[in-house]
């Protein structure tokens, strides 16, 4: 079994990594002494296909299991339906020790973890992401949250697991375009942090994509790793994890104002990322050979790179709404090359200048 450690004090944890650990669960997380009255949260595409060995290995640690199952979709992921989950938490017999489990994709573990997070003042959260995104991104570091419909990600908290438990075998049933949606994040670790990693998914894309085990177990533990570092040297994104946003306000936009349905969350991060290596290069923060590398990679994967056609101001004014603006200026995460960022705060009059001449899109 592989391990990661999110160093953070008393509230460090582990990520452990492993095919079969789902069969694991309960043993696992009775090793770390919380009530034996457990919720599981789960969606309504995980649930048929995962909830039944969960509940199962659960039992067997001898915990008593009540599940949520919620609908599938980012559309889902907002206020009301935190306020469902809540109503169904109170209806069990939970105390401030009983842990929520989380077991589904990016969606499932901000609601689970926000509803964690804010449920008598806080109950122990526990991670079992079963995408990709969300076993390499979104379960580590303990961002949860729901999105507005002005705004993605607008209400939430740190709220960091107890542990996560990665099982590589559950991929097999994720259908492409989830897989690919997943890559993006991947490809971005490349970029902000790891030349390797991405000379790595050059070679690998192909592999990676039918879910070879070697090149996927290679993947997974070092975007964890990654992950795991940053968070670890900055939880609360007062600076250098703030790198972990690239291509993000931008891809956010982009899903904001697609109304949350037309774009999986990492195919709008790959539309903000291709625009973010086309600023940079315009702006001549990187060189045209890595923007052109970044962009050619993301088609590789079979992600998208152009943006819907709107106008600049209507993007413009959802970037102004994102959470992490400063003095009026938007924050965005720019090249230097390959394997290296920075953060820079940018005028809107320059970003909209930029959109009006189009430099956030290839000429097609």
């Amino acid at each position: 079994m592989e391990s990661v450690r999110v160093n953070l004090g008393e509230r460090s944890y582990l990520i452990l990594i492993n095919n079969g650990i789902l069969d694991q669960a309960g043993e696992i997380i009775f090793s770390c002494n919380l009530g034996k009255n457990a919720a599981v949260i789960t969606n309504t595409t995980v649930g048929p296909l995962y909830r039944a060995q969960v509940i199962k290995t659960l039992e067997q640690a001898l915990f008593h299991v009540d599940v949520i199952e919620i609908p599938d979709g980012e559309q889902y992921k907002t206020l009301s339906w935190i306020e469902r989950i809540h109503k169904k938490l109170l209806s069990f017999d939970l105390d401030r020790n009983s842990p929520i489990i989380a077991l589904g994709g990016g969606v499932i573990g901000d609601m689970a973890g926000f509803a964690a997070a804010t449920f008598m003042r806080g109950v122990p959260l526990v991670q079992v992401p079963t995408t990709l995104l969300s076993q390499i991104d979104s379960s580590i570091g303990g961002k949860t949250g729901v999105n507005l419909p002005e705004g993605k990600n607008m209400v939430g908290s740190f709220y960091q697991p107890r542990m996560v438990l990665i099982d590589p075998s559950v991929l097999a049933t994720l259908d492409m375009r989830e897989l690919r949606s997943g890559m993006a994040e991947v490809i971005k670790y490349g970029i902000i942090r790891d030349q390797q990693l991405f000379s790595f998914l050059q070679r690998n894309m192909d592999e990676a994509l039918h879910l070879d085990e070697s090149v996927l177990s290679s993947i997974i533990k070092t975007c964890c790793t990654i992950k795991a570092a940053i968070t670890s040297l900055d939880e609360r994104e007062n600076g250098l994890r703030a790198i972990l946003n690239f291509g993000h306000t931008f891809g956010h936009a982009v899903e904001t104002l697609t109304n949350y349905t037309e774009y999986k969350h990492g195919e709008a991060v790959s539309i903000g990322m291709a625009a973010a290596a086309r600023v940079s290069a315009e702006w001549g923060y990187c060189s045209q050979e890595d923007c052109t590398e970044v962009v050619s990679l993301l088609e590789a994967a079979g992600l998208p790179i152009h943006p819907p056609a709107l106008s600049g101001g209507d993007y413009l004014d959802a970037m102004q709404k994102d959470k992490k603006r400063v003095r009026g200026n938007i924050r965005m995460v720019l090249m230097r090359r390959i394997g290296e960022v920075f953060v820079e705060e940018v005028s809107s009059e320059k970003i909209l200048s930029t959109l009006k001449k189009g430099l956030l899109a290839d000429k097609k």
